[in-house]
């Protein structure tokens, strides 16, 4: 064990060495004007490092160093030759080591390092997928901008809204000694006292009869809420904190209404919208190049999921907290061809 551990070190560190000489080369072996395409393909396809059976090319050096932005550069060296040199002690070098060490260790074989692999090449062909024509939500085309504004109008122009609070009242008689009292004692205790005690729609009379605030088609921003347009057009005869005075009809009952505030109507312009409708459809391509992605590589490579044995898989009890015993499934019992 130990003459393999100084064989192992004793590369490393000849690698080491490389690694420090292809930098040092690397560094002045920046291209020259008029250099053609195919001597540059060349230079940037040179070894710069090796560490062990690990290399890194003057291209790979190249894109990492361009990522970094200059503040942090700096903090490498004053010079392009200390900058580059640094950062081939500091980072590349150290991380091929740490990946040989790993490597040596059969970590990649173990959790949780195994999953995070998995993970890390998950992410990389999702970044990889990003990095064809939908970069970024600035590459969406105006046009495509244009088109969805026009199609989602609703989206960016709002109509007035006013919150109602209704009392409805299966007849007329007592939603017209409901409207007197309310009248009479037109505050907040009294109306939700009413609400609760004459109101047949149960599911808004224990909040005061409160709609939430309407739109002139009779939705509501309270979700599942949506009431006869004529409350709407009632309560514009009325000013904020007024009491229509009169019953308004609704099917066959009769309602006592409250205007109580407004939402004035509000309309976004193509500008003002064009940050959001870029972000939207980015994201709404970008799912579905993933969703085609995962289809096709679904398609190509998941041949079977064994469904008994996912039935006795083991996790932990949600109820943890209360040190009750973990149950474990029973395993199926076998079919005639198990048998066999």
């Amino acid at each position: 064990m130990a003459e393999r551990f100084l064989r192992f070190t004793t590369a490393i560190f000849a690698g080491i060495v490389v690694a420090s000489l292809a930098a040092t080369a690397a560094s002045h072996a920046a291209p020259e004007a008029g250099t053609s395409g195919d001597d540059e393909a060349v230079r940037r396809a040179k070894i710069a490092i090796k560490v062990g059976s690990r290399s890194v090319s003057v291209a790979e050096l190249e894109d990492r160093l361009a990522e970094i932005p200059p503040f942090q550069a700096v903090t490498f060296g004053a010079s392009r030759d200390e900058i580059v040199k640094a950062y081939v002690d500091q980072v590349i070098v150290r991380d091929l080591l740490l990946g040989a060490g790993a490597e040596q260790r059969k970590l990649d074989g173990e959790l949780p390092t195994k999953h995070q692999l998995q993970r890390a090449r998950s992410t990389a062909t999702l970044r990889a997928l990003r990095s064809g024509e939908l970069k970024s939500p600035a590459s969406i085309p105006a046009e495509d901008v244009q088109k969805f504004y026009e199609e989602n109008r609703s989206r960016f122009d709002s109509p007035e809204r006013v919150n109602l609070w209704r009392i409805l009242c299966k007849t007329r008689d007592e939603a017209l000694g409901v409207l007197a009292a309310a009248k009479k004692d037109l505050t907040i205790p009294k109306y939700n006292e009413l609400a609760k005690a004459h109101s047949i729609d149960k599911a808004t009379s224990f909040r005061g009869g409160n709609l939430g605030f309407v739109a002139p088609d009779g939705i509501s921003n309270e979700a599942g809420v949506k009431v006869d347009p004529g409350l709407v057009k009632a309560a514009a005869a009325v000013k904020d904190g007024d009491l229509v005075p009169d019953l308004v009809p609704e099917g066959d009952a009769f309602a006592i209404v409250w205007r109580r505030a407004t939402v004035p109507a509000t309309r976004r312009s193509l500008e003002e919208a064009t940050a959001q409708i870029r972000s939207t459809i980015y994201r709404e391509r970008t799912e579905a190049q993933e969703k085609k992605l995962i289809e096709d590589l679904r398609a190509k490579h998941v041949r079977d999921v064994n469904a008994d044995l996912l039935k006795i898989i083991v996790i932990p009890p949600f109820d943890a907290g209360l040190n009750l015993p973990r149950s474990t499934p029973r395993a199926p019992e076998p079919g005639p061809r198990d048998k066999q």
